[in-house]
């Protein structure tokens, strides 16, 4: 019966954490052990197994909440969120791109305000599943443009499923430009569809170098399905909005952060 109890007890004080966490955002080891009358190794290994069910992230001393990013939005609302950050992303990310490379633009909003950007160049092959850059590609006489074909994501514009997976395998480009709809210096960079991170993570791997663009909006938060890994990124663009504890973690694990 004690066992029972204590069982209870532990849950129930899990529980409790799990609410100050929402109403905090923050909540700090030393407190929470005043506050429950118990240890702060009881409260650590609270933590840790929070952490493992993804309902909190650990920090030094304490723990903070996990903002998801559960929802699919359609582009057009998405288009109006942060708009002049995507814009100055955009712009810096084509900066980064040369005459007579080839490329892959993936779906998404800041994705295209990389498309607007590319008028100048010459000779560039683009690679993308977004009918919305495509398109917008179509009206540059220097830039060539591959669509892999796939299954209409209607929200998003953008050709999913094992076609537009199998077709564009066939290929191996210069860099590859992701936008994401969550990214975690711990966790990684993610999206809301299964099959967008699948197709995501493949252009990835086909990739020399990976640039992820993205406004600051995004970090510390965890969308439903993972792209890869922080360690598969090379370059991060993004606005100087983003938390100062995820500029230092990304600086010291070697990701070249450019900041707009």
């Amino acid at each position: 019966m004690k066992a029972f109890e204590n069982g209870d007890i532990t849950t129930e004080r899990r529980s409790k954490i799990l609410e100050l966490l929402e109403k905090r955002g923050k909540v700090f080891v030393k407190n929470l052990s005043d506050y429950f009358k118990v240890s702060e190794v009881t409260i650590r290994n609270d933590l840790d197994i929070l952490e493992k069910k993804n309902l909190l992230i650990r920090m030094h001393g304490g723990a903070i909440q996990v903002r998801r990013v559960g929802l699919d939005y359609q582009l057009s609302v998405k288009a109006k969120r942060h708009a002049e950050e995507k814009r100055a992303i955009g712009k810096k990310a084509a900066e980064l791109i040369n005459n007579g490379e080839t490329i892959i633009l993936d779906s998404g909003t800041t994705t295209e305000e990389i498309a607007k950007n590319l008028g100048n160049l010459k000779d560039l092959t683009v690679i993308t599943n977004s009918l919305n850059v495509a398109i917008r590609l179509s009206e540059l006489p220097e830039v060539h443009v591959i669509v892999p074909g796939g299954y209409l994501r209607k929200k998003a514009l953008s050709l999913i499923g094992s076609n537009a997976e199998e077709n564009i395998k066939k290929y191996y480009c210069d860099k590859v430009f992701i936008g994401v709809d969550g990214i975690d210096s711990g966790y990684g960079i993610s999206t809301p569809n299964v099959e967008e991170a699948h197709l995501n993570n493949i252009m990835i791997n086909i990739s020399r170098e990976v640039i992820v663009v993205t406004d600051s909006s995004k970090f510390k938060h965890r969308s439903f399905a993972k792209i890869a890994p922080i360690n598969k990124i090379n370059t991060i663009i993004t606005d100087k909005n983003i938390p100062s504890d995820e500029k230092e973690k990304l600086e010291k694990m070697g990701i070249n952060l450019i900041l707009v």
